[in-house]
C-alpha cells in the first residue's frame, strides 16, 4: 500500500540530510577510501567495527560499520538499496581537487555530468556503493524553462576544463 500524498505535507524549509551510515565489508578499506582519497577526517572509532568521519570538524557526515556486514558482498544488480551518496563541495576548485585525488588513487569514474544546476562526477566506493561528488552552480545560473520552472539537463562534463579550476 502506498501512502497518499498530501499537498500540505511539506518538509520544513532548511531541512537537510544529516549523515549517511554505510554497512561495509572491510572497515580499514572503507576508511582508506573516505578519508585517504576523499579527505574526510576520522572523528571517532569504535574499535575495529565502526568509524565516524567528518568534513570541517562536524561530529560526522559519514558512519561506517561492519556490525552486520564484515566480509560481506555488495548487493546484486536488480535489487533495491542505496543508489548513491552525494557529497557537495563548496566550490568548483574543491571538486577539481577531489577529482585529482580520485584519479591519483586510480579509481575509475562511472560518469561525469553538467546538470545545469551542478557539475558532478560519479564513481564507486570499495563496497560498490555509488558516490557522487559535485558542486552547485550559483542559483542565478540555473537553467529555467519558458514556464519559469527549473530545467535541469544531463550534458557531458569536460573533465579537463574542470581540472583547470
Amino acid at each position: 500500500m502506498t501512502p497518499e500524498v498530501q499537498a500540505n505535507n511539506a518538509t520544513a524549509s532548511g531541512t537537510t540530510v544529516g549523515h549517511i551510515h554505510l554497512r561495509v565489508s572491510d572497515l580499514e578499506r572503507a576508511i582508506g577510501f573516505y578519508s585517504g582519497v576523499l579527505g574526510f577526517d576520522v572523528m571517532q572509532r569504535y574499535g575495529r567495527q565502526a568509524a565516524f568521519l567528518s568534513a570541517g570538524g562536524y561530529h560526522h557526515q559519514i558512519g561506517l560499520n561492519t556490525w552486520e556486514s564484515a566480509g560481506g558482498t555488495p548487493p546484486p544488480p536488480g535489487h533495491t538499496g542505496l543508489y548513491h551518496t552525494a557529497f557537495l563541495y563548496p566550490t568548483r576548485a574543491d571538486l577539481a581537487d577531489a577529482l585529482r585525488r580520485v584519479q591519483a588513487a586510480g579509481i575509475p569514474l562511472e560518469g561525469a555530468a553538467d546538470h545545469g544546476v551542478s557539475e558532478a562526477i560519479y564513481l564507486r566506493d570499495p563496497d560498490e556503493n555509488g558516490v557522487e561528488l559535485y558542486w552547485d552552480k550559483p542559483k542565478s545560473d540555473w537553467p529555467v524553462g519558458a514556464d519559469g520552472r527549473l530545467a535541469m539537463v544531463n550534458h557531458r562534463l569536460d573533465l579537463q576544463d574542470l581540472l583547470k579550476a
